[in-house]
């Protein structure tokens, strides 16, 4: 009896079926340590104890996005390690904080199939949900993937797409417990740019850019035991490419985006997102943001700013679709997120 197994094609996955994912992962300031390396990321509230207590938190939390990584790492054998692509997101919360000792582990739902025409491959679309060592739900998302077909012949399932929601109301952010930042330190994080000088509808231009390197993202991706196989396997692509993992682009855009966006010190929600055309090795990363709305939150001096971060491999700032509203040819990553940042 063979003991190994190739990973669930579409047609093994069902409307209702809920998956508990294999392998908890504790966390510990290694993970910090090599995020800060892969990413030009230097948030003062994730970078520094003292500035994390002087806002009200114990001490640093981890990364938002490393507890989004970890999360969608453990559902990958399960759900994407046959994929094409990984298609988009929704829904995505951070409900509580994750520190260093933390224990997390996660299970998905499908929620949605949709067999493409070619049947081929299908979609599957997932709400996935971390949780920590007490069983609290840290974050949750919908995300979407393409996978493909063991047999070609197989029927087709009943199409389910579910209904989404456009965006998290700012009224149900998760603001973590004890969070204030009424003596926010401007100097320390950086810029003196508060909730009240960023204005709707307002563009930036983060200026850098960062080149993909192919072992940094193998790094990555080993980091948070993603399997996917078009991350490690060449020959699954005729040109031999393998595919920069999504969540590397995330984070790289994130990263970049401190340069103009310094107090935007915690991801809260992410509304929707977009891997618009794929990235690989020798690729040069750029963002920039525009301000999609703003709101006040309950919580002692912080603000909640909902952007929108894009990140390109090229191509003018600001240029996102063409004429038929298709993506551009050089526009990587559309995301749309709520970030915490001081009024």
């Amino acid at each position: 009896m063979a003991k190994t197994s190739a990973g669930r094609f579409f047609e093994d996955y069902t409307l209702g079926q809920v998956i508990d994912h294999a392998v908890p992962r504790t966390i510990s300031g290694g993970e910090r340590a090599i995020y800060h390396a892969l990413y030009p990321a230097r948030h003062a509230l994730y970078s520094s104890d003292e500035f994390a207590r002087a806002s009200g938190l114990r001490a640093s939390p981890v990364d938002d996005l490393v507890v989004f990584h970890v999360v969608f790492g453990k559902s990958v054998p399960d759900i994407s390690l046959n994929a094409v692509a990984n298609l988009g997101y929704a829904e995505a919360r951070w409900l509580k904080p994750v520190w260093p000792g933390d224990t997390l582990r996660s299970s998905s739902e499908v929620i949605g199939l949709k067999q493409n025409s070619s049947g081929k491959t299908g979609v599957v679309y997932v709400r996935t949900t971390g949780v920590n060592q007490h069983d609290e739900v840290v974050m949750q998302f919908v995300r979407w993937v393409m996978v493909r077909k063991r047999d070609h012949a197989a029927p087709a399932p009943h199409v389910v797409v579910p209904d989404t929601a456009p965006s998290v109301a700012a009224a149900d952010l998760s603001v973590p417990e004890g969070l204030d930042f009424r003596d926010y330190d401007l100097a320390h994080a950086g810029e003196p740019h508060r909730l009240a000088d960023y204005d709707v509808g307002e563009q930036i231009d983060h200026v850098d850019g960062v080149t993909i390197e192919e072992a940094e993202h193998m790094l990555a991706t080993r980091l948070w035991q993603n399997t996917a196989k078009t991350h490690f396997d060449g020959t699954l692509r005729e040109d031999g490419k393998r595919l920069i993992y999504g969540g590397h682009v995330i984070s790289m855009a994130r990263a970049l985006s401190f340069n103009g966006l310094a107090n935007a010190q915690m991801i809260a929600a992410l509304n929707s997102g977009t891997h618009a055309n794929p990235c690989f090795a020798g690729d040069t990363v750029r963002a920039w943001s525009e301000v999609l709305d703003k709101a006040e939150t309950s919580a002692p001096g912080v603000g909640a700013l909902r952007l929108r971060l894009v990140a390109t491999k090229g191509g003018a700032p600001f240029a996102l679709r063409d004429e038929n509203g298709r993506y551009l040819p050089d526009v990587l990553l559309d995301i749309d997120y709520w970030a915490l940042l001081p009024t």
